[in-house]
């Protein structure tokens, strides 16, 4: 396993991980490698091309806006999403931006940023993923100085041509319990008569040692824990601007925001008494899922989880669990995320979380299952009801294709997210009253649903080429 906690949960910007986020990093490396080289003065001009959904659905995704402010050196972790419009507007209006924020160059868009719609792959290339984009630096002669091609592989994750994603190099750290599979997971587990989000710890810790090879064992724990309340402030930060915040969100299809004025029919039915609803809980958890997911659509700020477009099912159930499980507590929030993570790698490492790869299984459906492993893990649940869950949550997701109308990260994605939250509540209470062994495994779902994906046809997986996108009229 070479995935970590907080690769999966990354801080970012919406709506899109795989159009937004991925094509921004990928940019920001791009002009890091040529000042690396020595090649950022003599370069003159870039030419973007974007390939497969990148060109297909890319312009509803931010893609273009993405790859003006990487070339600009902002990194979706650090930019500040309030500083975006005034940025990209500055760009376009005078043609020109500054590579790295450093080096002045023209850049026209219809010229140099180019949607290669009618081609899957970049031409040459050995990687077959369909969000392919390629970078092409000149200089003052019209000479090509370097040339790069990246693929956005879903949660901001990016991967160079041929090579392996951008992750930390395995052999550079010796994780105490490395596991590759559920199978594994459990048997490590059991064997050293751990948790899952024991296990997780420790790996984390094992991480985070790289960095601080003197640390105390209790320390980097600290650190860890730090790192998920971070990540846990984030969404809850999210959540309440969602809530809070009214209008139509941006990309033309006049979607209006939902979650405050849900949230405002709860919480009068609360003041006046009505609490008599014994679904009121999955009301709330509709509400949390949509309002993060609002602000996807809008560009705030998000978590990927794990990805953009999956954003709020993981914090709507974790908003559940500490609103309305009895007993909840922070240790059960903490678990919460190390077990969604686990779940989250087995998915990342042996299938896939790209929508363009596998539909939106691989992005909701995912979510979902990290979810409800993840409640259980918090409520106290065992391993084994864990990984029931877990599968549980992604069998009852198969086949789910990705088709958003117009491009855009809105529908039927926002209301997906909460379809997804409530069906993670459901799939931990059916595993948690579960008391014979079930019979799929969470490898056999996980390895399904890569099939599944690979067997879908490209027009539903994010191109925006059939289902709602094709037969709902942009209005």
């Amino acid at each position: 396993m070479t995935t970590s906690l907080f690769d999966l949960y990354k801080l970012g910007v919406g709506p899109s991980s795989s159009h937004t986020m991925g094509p921004m990093r990928a940019a920001c490396s791009f002009v890091q490698d040529l000042e690396s080289k020595g090649k950022l003065e003599k370069a003159a001009r870039v030419q973007v091309r974007l390939y497969g959904s990148l060109a297909l659905t890319g312009m509803g995704h931010g893609t273009d806006r993405a790859v003006l402010l990487g070339l600009s050196g902002n990194e979706p972790a650090t930019i500040d999403p309030a500083v975006i419009e005034a940025t990209v507007a500055e760009i376009r209006a005078t043609k020109k931006l500054r590579l790295a924020g450093i080096k002045p160059i023209a850049f026209d868009e219809p010229h140099d940023l180019m949607f290669e719609r009618e081609t899957m792959f970049p031409p040459d290339s050995r990687t077959r993923h369909p969000n392919g984009v390629r970078f092409i630096a000149f200089d003052d002669a019209e000479n090509v100085i370097e040339e790069r091609t990246y693929f956005s592989i879903g949660g901001g994750f990016i991967v160079e041509d041929g090579a392996e994603a951008t992750l930390a190099d395995e052999n550079e750290v010796r994780l105490p319990y490395p596991f590759h599979s559920a199978a594994e997971l459990l048997e490590v587990a059991h064997v050293n008569g751990l948790r899952i989000d024991q296990v997780m710890m420790a790996n984390e810790c094992a991480r985070m040692r790289v960095h601080d090879p003197g640390a105390s064992d209790e320390s980097l724990a600290e650190k860890v824990r730090a790192g998920i309340e971070a990540i846990w402030q984030t969404m809850k930060g999210c959540v309440e601007r969602g809530i809070a915040t009214e209008g139509i969100l941006p990309g033309g299809l006049n979607v209006r925001r939902r979650a405050h004025r849900l949230a405002q029919r709860l919480k009068e039915k609360e003041a006046t008494g009505q609490q008599s609803d014994p679904l009121a809980p999955l009301d709330w958890v509709t509400v949390y899922a949509i309002a993060v997911n609002e602000e996807n659509a809008a560009g705030g700020r998000v978590v990927t989880a794990p990805t953009n477009g999956a954003a709020g099912v993981v914090p709507a159930v974790a908003h559940f669990y500490e609103r309305f499980v009895t007993g909840a507590n922070h240790e059960g929030i903490i678990r919460f995320f190390l077990t969604s993570a686990a779940i989250g790698i087995l998915y990342k490492e042996n299938a896939s979380i790209s929508g363009a790869e596998v539909g939106c299984q691989g992005e909701v459906g995912v979510a979902c299952s990290m979810a409800a492993g993840g409640l259980i893990a918090a409520m106290g649940g065992t391993n084994g009801q864990v990984e029931h869950a877990a599968e549980i949550a992604m069998e009852h997701n198969l086949g789910m294709t990705c088709d958003p109308i117009g491009g855009l990260v809105q529908i039927p994605c926002i209301e997906r997210n909460a379809m997804g939250a409530v069906k993670a509540v459901h799939a931990s209470r059916i595993a948690e009253s579960e008391l014979e062994e079930h019979k799929v495994s969470l490898d056999q779902v996980i390895r399904t649903m890569y099939l599944t994906g690979l067997d879908m046809q490209s027009r539903y997986k994010e191109t925006s080429l059939a289902g709602l996108a094709l037969n709902v009229i942009e209005c």
